[in-house]
């Protein structure tokens, strides 16, 4: 049987979901549908605490399959396996951070922008080189950009089909943190390990929220809030929060993760 193109190791409650297509891991529909599956189990996983999703030193991922692209129905087939793995990482209520070394391109970037938080090397490169083949993203591109950076910056990224170094990328704000060369793995569990430490279901909840309410009118969304505020207070770690504020102050609760 062949080595799966997506390796799952479990690092504690942490979960690490590892791109596994040497060199520079293509995204075929074989991956992304393991991908999907992964992401749909990790989501029913009521004890986990926290995902993290990366490559190799060479590349987080350097785009999709070209090789797909020439098959008859090529386009609508691909597109959806590219929304049901992306779509399936959303799903999961936890925080989901990307560990990005080498580099992000066209499918790659969208991966990574599918993710809630992202962790660069400063030897990262990210972009959409699809303008290149005379197409543009359509995984999510230029939906996810655009709702971090703004229309005309993701007008100039996907149009000019550049590569961004890490420097770049963290000042326009598509990545998050940016490491020395090598360390973004580290440096993401570590992030991982301190956010699942916190009220992890409370943060799936706000996820939810969040993503959820980003295109709503504000009546609706500050509804969805409201919502996701009164399900929070029958968590058992609200129970515990609370009590322990009154008990001891902010900050020393220990939470369950329930």
């Amino acid at each position: 049987m062949a080595d799966p193109l997506v390796q799952l190791e479990r690092r504690d409650r942490v979960a690490l979901l590892r791109l596994h297509r040497p060199p520079l891991n293509p995204l075929s529909t074989q991956l992304l549908d393991e991908l999907a599956a992964h992401g749909d189990a990790l989501a029913a996983d009521e004890s986990l605490q926290t995902v993290v999703v990366t490559g190799n030193e060479k590349a987080f991922a350097a785009g999709a399959d070209v090789t797909e692209f020439t098959e008859p129905g090529a386009a609508p087939r691909v597109t959806a396996a590219f929304r049901g793995a992306f779509d399936a990482l959303g799903s999961i209520p936890r925080p989901v951070i990307a560990a990005i070394e080498g580099f992000a391109l066209g499918g790659g970037f969208e991966l990574a922008l599918a993710c809630d938080l992202r962790v660069a090397s400063e030897t990262a490169r990210v972009g959409f080189p699809e303008i290149l083949l005379g197409i543009f993203p359509g995984a999510g591109g230029t939906q996810r950009l655009s709702r971090l950076v703004g229309p005309a910056r993701a007008k100039d990224l996907i149009w000019s089909g550049r590569q961004v170094k890490a420097d770049e990328a963290l000042a326009l704000g598509v990545v998050d943190r940016v490491v020395a060369a090598g360390g973004a793995l580290d440096a993401a569990l570590e992030w991982a390990s301190t956010l699942g430490k916190g009220a992890v279901v409370a943060m799936g909840i706000a996820k939810r929220v969040i993503d959820g309410g980003y295109d709503l009118p504000l009546p609706d969304a500050l509804d969805l809030e409201a919502s996701g505020f009164a399900e929070v207070f029958e968590t058992e770690d609200a129970a515990t929060g609370i009590r322990s504020f009154l008990d001891d102050g902010p900050g020393k609760a220990t939470f369950s993760g329930r």
